[in-house]
């Protein structure tokens, strides 16, 4: 993956398979799914467009969420980590994360740089967990 903003892998597994995975390892590292949004059955609904599968969690550490609110109120614009789950039409499944370094630098504050590490570290744990 050659974005700045994130970071992944293919899996080799399924579409919903990854998805269970990915959301038994957020859980491991304490995170739990707030939202839970089916990109590609809004699109459907909404634009009648078809395409493959693609999941974004809205994934959320309450006690990390909390010692970021408290360091700074208004960081709630840029929570929760999204992760994404998605196929492309070969098939081939990924898992995909935002990468809270990249998205909490814009805050500037040592608290939150430390706290973003820390949860990149969680992050990657989720990631290394999906096989």
């Amino acid at each position: 993956m050659g974005i700045r903003y994130g970071f992944g892998k293919q899996v080799a597994l399924d579409f919903e398979s990854a998805l269970e995975q990915v959301i038994r390892a957020l859980q491991a590292e304490g995170f739990g799914v707030l939202t839970d949004i089916d990109v590609a059955a809004t699109l459907k609904k909404k634009l009648n467009q078809d395409i493959p599968p693609y999941r974004i969690l809205g994934a959320c550490n309450p006690p990390l969420a909390h010692r970021a609110l408290v360091a700074e109120p208004s960081i709630g614009l840029l929570l929760p980590c999204n992760v994404v789950v998605r196929q492309d039409e070969s098939g081939a499944v990924y898992v995909e994360i935002m990468d809270p370094n990249a998205v909490l630098d814009l805050v500037d504050k040592p608290a939150i740089t430390d706290l973003a590490r820390e949860v990149r570290q969680k992050l990657e744990r989720v990631l290394q967990a999906v096989s």
